[in-house]
Order: C-alpha cells, then structure tokens, then sequence
C-alpha cells in the first residue's frame, strides 16, 4: 500500500501540498496538460525551487493574467480584486463558475479520470459545507469568493491529479497548528484559524500554535478533513520519496513548508 504522511509542522495550504507533491515526483507539466480538461482560463502556472529558513522547497504559484499572483495564504479572503481588468473569456469563466454546484458540475463534466474527479469533490465537500454553515446560507449557495476563486479550483484539482499521480492509497497526517491572530478579509477583520478552516477540524488532532499568521488555510483544511485517515507522527513505512513545499510568508525562526513522505507499507 502506498502511504504519504503530511508532516504540516507550519500548517497546510492548497500551494503548500500541490508543492510538495511535485517535490516529492509528481509531474508538474502533466498537472498543467491536466488542469486544461477544467473550463477555467485567466491564470498561469509557476514552480520554482526557493530556500525557506535553510530548506529548499519546491514553490508552487497561480498566476492571473492581469499579472497578480495571488496571496495563497489567504486564498480564502478577498477575491474581489480578481473581478477587475479580465478579458471578456476570463470574467466569463469567473461567472461561469461562481458556486459551488456549478464547480461540481465543472469538475463532474470534464474528461479528468474519473479518480482525480472523485478527490476533487471530495476536497471541495468539507470546504463548501463549513461556508454553508458559517453564512447560513444554502449549501448550493455558497459563492465564488468562498470556494471558488480561480487559485482555489486550481490548488485542489492540481493536488488531486497529483496524489493520482504518486498513486496514493492512504494519507496519515500530523497534528495540525492552525496560527493565531486575526486576518483582513471580505466580510473585515477574521479570528485565525478562519471560521470555515475551524469548522472543518472538528475531530481532528490541533497542534497548538501562538504564531500570528494563518497556518492553515481553507483550502488545506479541506485537503486535511477530506483525505487523512488518521493521525499522529510518522507510521512505519520504507519511505520512497520526500517532497518539501513552500509556503508565500516568510516566518522567523521557522521553515514555512510542508513535508510530505511517501512510502510504502505493509
């Protein structure tokens, strides 16, 4: 059986895991051919190996056209910037899919193997039903700068085509540090860990976390809540490969990555 262990001692995002996975071998030219089976344009993709705090780390970044890269740390936070200064094919494909039942319907009728379509939506799930709950709003409801900001839709479909990838049958994972503080998003000044991010990390081991940033995003809640089966240090395991991916911030004193060990075990 194939195993990875994500080792989140600086949290978890969308950016982070995709990273990692491609440090780890996962083909990022077969993520880009595979993220053109998804009808969502306007964005670029960028890899890159950066030091963090004396780790080197594969970076991994959505671009959009109007050349604004987009700040994954708060990929759950205000996107209304993303609205402007789009040709008419992206603000269409902005519109197309701004909630969730429409990324479902997306992601449900594109040729991408039927397995990466299943964790797709198996990652959105959990993301999608804290907003619903947070907002008291329907679950269909829930809009576009929630869940489906391009880099979200990217960051969760390219991890899922990458964990395909590496074959992954089972997913252990550390506790989780979540950071503290406060954010500025669309609805103003947030507590960290975000509501949403909180809320799907009932039943899930928190790791605890005085640092002022916000370790754990959305998108890495729903990747934690979605695919981990269990938790705790590493499992026995012959560890095949080890990916480091890199997070946007800089944090004193700390490498801001994620570790992720593949293997194989009994």
């Amino acid at each position: 059986m194939r195993l990875l262990y994500l080792d989140c001692f600086s949290g978890i995002s969308g950016d982070m895991m995709v990273g990692a996975l491609i440090d780890a071998g996962a083909s990022p030219e077969h993520i880009e051919q595979e993220l053109k089976k998804i009808p969502v344009s306007g964005y670029a993709l960028n890899w890159s190996r950066v030091v963090k705090q004396g780790i080197s780390a594969t970076k991994f970044d959505v671009t959009l056209d109007d050349q604004e890269e987009v700040d994954h740390d708060h990929d759950h936070h205000d996107h209304n910037h993303h609205h402007h200064h789009h040709g008419s094919e992206v603000s269409h494909s902005h519109h197309a899919h701004s909630h969730y039942s429409d990324i479902l319907r997306m992601i449900e009728e594109s040729a991408l193997d039927e397995k990466v379509k299943e964790r797709s939506k198996e990652i959105f799930a959990p993301i999608a039903a804290s907003e619903a709950k947070i907002h008291n709003i329907p679950l269909e409801s829930v809009h576009f700068h929630e869940v489906g900001a391009i880099d979200s839709i990217v960051d969760i479909v390219a991890a899922a085509i990458a964990l395909e990838e590496l074959e992954i049958d089972k997913i252990v994972s550390s506790p989780v540090p979540l950071g503290s503080g406060h954010i500025h998003c669309a609805h103003g000044v947030y507590p960290v860990p975000a509501p949403a991010t909180l809320d799907m990390l009932v039943n899930v081991p928190i790791a605890q976390s005085s640092l002022k940033y916000e370790l754990t995003t959305p998108t890495g809640a729903g990747i934690i809540a979605s695919q981990a089966e269990s938790f705790g240090p590493l499992p026995s395991m012959t560890v095949t490969a080890v990916g480091y991916g890199a997070g946007t911030r800089d944090i004193p004193g700390k490498p801001n990555v994620l570790r992720v060990v593949v293997g194989e075990a009994k």
